[in-house]
């Protein structure tokens, strides 16, 4: 296990670093985050196929968890993919620009690094999920399912809602409170990490100790989402860009877990 470990962080290591390569050619960072979904898929994928020996074929539980990691992948990059091509760059990386000034494509370098590193134990995750060596299916097998299957449609959902809010010319410079933007300031945020919480599903069992480990990928999603790279920039460009209207939305709405909206006290 320790060798394919290995190499699926070298792999996402190579996979950033083109990355990079390639933002700059093109003078948009924003694709480094199309790149990242991709390459943890890829990576992912080609982990949860392999098999477990020379001689033996690949029981129905890789197959699955290699499904749908690769349709994680597929969605998430296509519609990662369109938003770079139909938008200026991501405020985050423009930001960045700015603010890291001559020293923007090092340091932009160095982010993608600790990005490949922060991938790392999301495709050992999807890789142990997939390995589990207990007979299949389990309970478990099917609430892995059923939570996976939540967050795909639920973040799928969540993106409809706002890319319709911003095609409305009347919602310019307004804040998406419609839909499950009432429940959650980051509703695709929040299916984002659901969907993290299916492997462990799929790992765990008492004969297979290893995966006990899946349970990193939903914990490290969590912190990243909700305390680095997700929320904490992203607010800061909301507050800047809709000022008084995003307090108020801030206000009345969860930022990351779906909760009915609290109510405007009356004056």
């Amino acid at each position: 296990m320790i060798q394919p470990i290995l190499l699926q962080g070298l792999a996402l290591c190579v996979a950033m670093a083109a990355a990079w390569a390639f933002q700059r050619r093109v003078g948009n960072a924003g694709w480094v985050d199309v790149f990242w979904t991709f390459a943890t898929g890829i990576v992912g994928v080609a982990g949860a196929l392999l098999p477990f020996s020379e001689t033996e074929a690949l029981p129905a539980r890789q197959y699955l968890v290699a499904a749908l990691a690769a349709f994680w992948a597929l969605r998430l990059g296509i519609h990662l993919r369109a938003r770079v091509l139909s938008r200026p760059e991501d405020a985050r990386y423009a930001g960045f620009r700015v603010e890291w000034g001559p020293q923007f494509q090092g340091r932009l370098f160095l982010l993608l690094m600790i990005q490949a590193v922060a991938a790392w134990p999301l495709a050992v995750a999807v890789m142990l999920a997939a390995r589990n060596p207990v007979m299949f299916w389990q309970w478990t097998d099917s609430a892995a399912v059923v939570v996976i299957a939540l967050s795909l449609v639920g973040a799928a959902v969540a993106d409809l809602q706002l890319a319709r809010f911003v095609a409305n010319p009347a919602n310019a410079h307004r804040v998406c409170d419609r839909g499950l933007w009432a429940w959650s300031r980051h509703p695709n945020y929040f299916f984002e990490f659901l969907g993290w919480c299916a492997w462990p599903l799929f790992a765990f069992s008492a004969a297979w100790p290893l995966g006990w480990i899946a349970v990193s990928a939903p914990i490290l999603m969590y912190w990243l989402l909700v305390h680095i790279s997700g929320i904490p920039p992203l607010e800061r460009v909301m507050l800047a860009s809709r000022g008084d209207a995003y307090r108020a939305y801030c206000t009345r709405t969860s930022a990351f877990f779906p909760l009915p909206p609290q109510r405007q006290a009356i004056p």
